[in-house]
């Protein structure tokens, strides 16, 4: 597949948040792409609401975008030791919709914390949730950016040369699933 498309999906709504920063350098790595960031700004999944107007239309926008997508790249931050409200939300949110956009669909998380482990916790948080979704995980060394308030130069490129090449070896696994 020589043009794919590419969804990235980041737990952070803050435009200059350090994992959109990471999922720019990921869409980078991946190579040649239609890429999409799909939008996570939703209102919080309640009952009532769905019953009463039925499912947002940003949500089945957000399916949308993630059934016609080749690959996904999640951007996981970790707030308070966990996965963001918006994150949860976001996949809470799509899976009241049937056909699971989710299932079988090619999907890397990565992380950039200011914490010291870079968001490892949040990362298992998120790849959990992803299995109830049947994502297919792809597997690999977890992209970890800790102490991202430093990893970053003013252009929002990760300074340190390990952690590009680990990404580029996820992205490059992750475009390999595409065939």
């Amino acid at each position: 597949m020589t043009h794919p498309t590419l969804l990235l999906l980041s737990g952070s709504l803050r435009k200059g948040s350090y994992n959109r920063m990471l999922l720019a350098q990921a869409a980078e790595a991946f190579g040649p792409a239609n890429v999409i960031e799909g939008d996570l700004d939703l209102p919080l999944y309640n009952g009532d609401l769905e019953e009463a107007e039925g499912v947002p239309e940003k949500v089945k926008t957000l399916a949308a975008q993630i059934k016609d997508a080749d690959a996904v790249v999640v951007g996981s931050p970790e707030y308070n030791k966990g996965i963001t409200g918006v994150l949860k939300n976001g996949l809470d949110w799509i899976s009241r919709l049937p056909g699971w956009p989710l299932k079988d669909k090619p999907t890397v998380v990565v992380s950039a914390s200011a914490g010291r482990t870079g968001g490892e916790t949040a990362q298992f948080m998120t790849l959990s949730c992803l299995t109830q979704h049947q994502a297919r995980l792809i597997p690999g060394t977890a992209v970890l950016i800790a102490g991202a308030m430093n990893a970053f130069d003013d252009d929002g490129r990760l300074k340190d040369e390990t952690s590009q090449k680990l990404l580029t070896e996820r992205m490059e696994g992750l475009r390999a699933e595409l065939g």
